[in-house]
């Protein structure tokens, strides 16, 4: 007698481990509804109608295998948990097969309707509240001022590395990521006093 139908839970967690496994190791190339149906045991149809494209099935199995990398840290210390978490971005997007995929499927949202939906959703609004909740933080502790728009921060910081990761005419490395901190967390003008 077989085991019977499998919790909904468990099945998503071994899609999600086979979706990651396949991506960190081959990228999108690699991956396929058939390899992921082969690889986590859970059927075709079950794929098809749990994840509206292969786009959003990559995307779901991106966040879960990064979201970890990319906490964002409260210590106290809002320069330090920024500095953290911008390096450990830039790391993760230079340095580990996690970080080609991400360029690789913001491209393709742009003719993926329901990709480019999931991405608002599953990541880049997650990200941005994750950065802006702990911002708006070191707002209330005194440590950004009252008048600075938060929002317009995290785009300051990690809009400039998407930036070059999406036009790479410049190289996105560690030294990049102090010179956007020193820029946006000290100033840039010489002499004048903060309005």
């Amino acid at each position: 007698m077989g085991r019977g139908r499998r919790p909904a839970g468990e099945v998503r967690a071994d899609v999600i481990h086979a979706v990651g496994h396949i991506l960190l190791a081959e990228g999108l190339a690699g991956l396929t509804y058939e390899r992921v149906a082969r690889e986590s045991g859970v059927s075709k149809a079950t794929l098809y109608k749990a994840w509206a494209s292969l786009g959003v099935l990559a995307l779901d199995g991106y966040v879960h295998a990064v979201e970890d990398t990319l906490a964002f840290p409260d210590t106290g210390d809002i320069r330090a948990d920024l500095a953290h978490q911008l390096h450990r971005f830039v790391t993760l997007m230079t340095t580990t097969p996690a970080g080609r995929l991400l360029p690789e499927l913001i491209g393709r949202s742009q003719a993926d309707p329901e990709l480019s939906a999931a991405y608002r959703e599953l990541y880049s609004s997650v990200r941005r509240r994750l950065a802006t909740d702990r911002m708006a933080a070191a707002q209330r502790a005194g440590q950004i001022r009252d008048d600075v728009d938060v929002r317009v921060l995290v785009d300051q910081l990690w809009g400039a590395v998407y930036h070059r990761l999406l036009v790479p005419d410049e190289v996105v490395d560690h030294a990049f990521a102090e010179a956007l901190l020193a820029n946006v967390l000290d100033g840039v003008l010489v002499g004048e006093s903060t309005r």
